[in-house]
């Protein structure tokens, strides 16, 4: 399997180049990314808990999913791709803001990212991939803020920005 690359940026959110994606993380280099946020009628976000052998936030609650656009990829098709690999479904999504933000880890890798983040609706229960994905749940925002305050510890970086 090829290396994972990311498409580093500058920030205006041109391309410059695309680096292997632990190289990018090592020296904190600028990348685009995406989030997505799915939403069902009552208007509650799902959530995804991560796998626990993910290498950085592991067993950390966030959005419902995360990654990296590939070369010639829109943002649109990569949140796609990614909520197909991840929790098992495919809903139509729109591109709401975007931003760059910048948070280092414990384990010495940093995420330096433009951040494309995504909006999309979806009423069932997803099929987890369970390399990624280790519980999932349903949550209003006045909930999720409420117990990010009270536990922070319990969600990732990105998801405290974000939400």
């Amino acid at each position: 399997m090829l290396e994972e690359k990311v498409i580093l940026v500058n920030e205006k959110d041109e391309k410059i180049g695309l680096m292997p994606k632990m190289e990018a993380h090592e020296k904190a280099l600028l990348h685009r990314a995406f989030s997505v946020f799915v939403f069902n009628d009552k208007n509650e976000l799902m959530l995804q808990k991560r796998a626990l052998h993910k290498y950085h936030s592991p067993g950390l609650w966030t959005n419902t999913c995360c990654s990296h656009q590939r070369d010639g990829e829109t943002s649109i098709e990569a949140g796609k791709r990614r909520l197909q690999e991840e929790m098992g479904f495919v809903t139509e999504l729109e591109e709401s803001i975007s931003f760059i933000y910048k948070a280092p880890f414990d384990n010495g890798l940093t995420e330096h990212e433009f951040d494309h983040v995504l909006i999309g609706s979806y009423e069932e229960n997803p099929e987890l991939n369970e390399e990624e994905v280790a519980e999932w749940k349903w949550m209003t925002l006045e909930d999720v803020n409420k117990s990010m305050k009270s536990h922070p510890e319990l969600y990732t970086v990105l998801s405290l920005i974000h939400i």
